[in-house]
């Protein structure tokens, strides 16, 4: 009901969309729109990674969809592959699972709880402290990193470790697992995976934009050394 409740209300066309909320018979009940296509998951495995246009226009749906949510005062707490999915016949992209996600404005917001999967998390919300849209800024960041390099910018054999990692330890420039991509990339990635909020994108929109104009850059290079 809480999924319900929180995608219910948002109307985007990269969001999920909600028809029904229900009980019957002892059981709950969601009923949204069937999706083609699979999850983000797939596309961050060895030999499957997506082109890089690819991989940022996908980036550029999902931040323009939490930009959307965040203005309504709605954060996800759990952005990760797994939880977007992906037709790539028509290109479309959904955000999904708002389950563990809050609406700020409300008085269940609470501190001190962790929610989401602990890869993603940004250094504030493994510490439980309040978090607002920058978080899954930071998260989507995480997932960025993946999709162009296949690997996870922290990574710990323990719990503990990876917690440390993530609030303490630079991320490996991306430009040392994947030599091929533009400088630029790293320095959106660096960003967005800053420990403090105060010095990341601070909305979707913004994130984007810096995607958009590295890539229409390293595109008009291209094109004007094939001239």
């Amino acid at each position: 009901f809480r999924e319900a409740e929180t995608a219910g209300r948002l109307n985007h066309p990269n969001i999920v969309t909600i028809y029904d909320a229900g009980e019957d018979q002892d059981l709950a009940y969601i009923a949204m729109e069937f999706l083609e296509g699979k999850d983000l998951a797939e596309y961050t495995k060895p030999g499957q990674r997506l082109p890089v246009s690819d991989a940022a226009d996908i980036v550029c749906k999902v931040a323009e969809a939490l930009s959307y949510a965040h203005s309504q005062s709605v954060v996800h707490r759990d952005i990760k592959p797994a939880n977007i999915m992906y037709d790539p016949r028509s290109g479309s992209i959904k955000v999904t699972d708002f389950g563990i996600a809050r609406i700020t404005a409300s008085s269940r917001t609470r501190t001190g709880v962790i929610l989401g999967t602990p890869s993603y998390m940004s250094p504030e919300q493994l510490s439980g402290k309040h978090v607002d849209g920058r978080s899954d800024l930071f998260s989507l960041g995480v997932m960025t990193f993946e999709l162009l390099t296949g690997e996870l910018p922290f990574q710990g054999d323990s719990m503990a470790t990876l917690m440390y990692q993530i609030a303490n330890e630079p991320h490996p420039d991306i430009k040392t697992l994947q030599p091929e991509l533009p400088a630029c990339l790293g320095a959106v990635i660096d960003r967005a995976l800053a420990k403090n909020p105060d010095q990341r994108y601070q909305t979707g929109d913004e994130f984007c934009q810096a995607l958009r104009k590295c890539l229409d850059g390293k595109i008009q290079k291209k094109k004007a050394r094939a001239a």
